[in-house]
């Protein structure tokens, strides 16, 4: 049938010249046909691997935080020698609750706690400076000159295998953390994000934080910009383990839920939660 469209359309050529044109032609077609579909399929692949980024002026930090406030987060995990635990947890109730309380240092202890299920013997301490970079510099310039925390650091020192900690800066579309009663038990759930996946993981859960708001389970959400980078935190309250699982449970049957899970997983390397209680100086009980 194309050869005699093809025909048609040279009527001036001889019939043998134009079958023999007519072949060319319908080959080069072939072939043209055969690398367009070859380049549309390795568009479509390629398309299931890469991603488009779009090019943005602002940092990812100034779009996912509250521009209109700069507070600043710092969370520590101290692993304590298992037969030190108490003396230490004693030691920073005698010392972190009066730093909290002098006006003298522009920062606040947030919450502190013992880990009860996941890594085990280690104490979380989350700190925030209002103000951002520079209260942090400003408190830790005059503690260098606080006799009383030099010493609590040098015997909290004996007391410790390891440490480390991070700097954090809150999500604009969570509630900032504030003091609660207890009693409570505490969930910090820990995401390694995939590089560059930050912004989307704050689209959707800009969304999502309002399937979780409805018995103020939802403490705190925070990511890091000093330490392990690409990491979030969500801070989660229960009244106990069951509560949490009902909690849970009883998300899935709201419309939605389930689509953040769908888009969220893959945005993830590595996850973990921890099972916290929090300790007498806690100001989140």
């Amino acid at each position: 049938m194309a050869t005699g469209v093809l025909q048609r359309v040279r009527g001036g050529f001889t019939p043998a010249k134009s079958r023999a044109l007519s072949a060319g032609n319908l080959s080069l077609w072939a072939r043209g046909f055969s690398t367009s579909s070859r380049n549309k399929e390795d568009s479509w692949f390629k398309s299931l691997f890469v991603r488009k980024v779009d090019p943005r002026k602002d940092a990812h930090s100034t779009l996912l935080t509250k521009n209109e406030e700069s507070n600043l987060y710092k969370i520590q995990f101290h692993n304590v020698k298992p037969e030190c635990l108490d003396a230490y947890n004693k030691l920073c109730e005698d010392v972190l609750p009066s730093i909290h309380a002098d006006k003298y240092y522009p920062c606040e202890l947030v919450g502190t706690w013992n880990t009860w299920y996941g890594e085990q013997d280690q104490a979380v301490h989350l700190w925030r400076y209002r103000g951002g970079y520079p209260a942090l510099t400003e408190v830790m310039n005059k503690l260098r000159q606080n006799k009383e925390f030099t010493a609590y650091r040098k015997e909290r020192g004996k007391m410790l295998l390891s440490r480390r900690n991070q700097l954090l800066l809150e999500f604009s579309f969570w509630n900032e953390p504030v003091p609660r009663e207890g009693p409570n038990i505490y969930e910090l759930r820990s995401y390694q994000l995939r590089p560059g996946t930050m912004i989307e993981w704050g689209n959707y859960w800009a969304r999502a934080i309002r399937y979780r708001q409805r018995n103020r389970e939802a403490v705190g959400g925070f990511f890091s910009q000093i330490g392990d980078l690409y990491m979030v935190h969500h801070l989660w309250a229960y009244k106990d383990l069951q509560s949490r699982e009902d909690t849970r449970n009883a998300v899935w049957q709201q419309d939605g839920w389930h689509e953040v899970v769908y888009y969220t997983v893959p945005l993830i390397q590595h996850m973990d939660s921890r099972i916290m209680i929090p300790t007498k100086a806690s100001p989140l009980q």
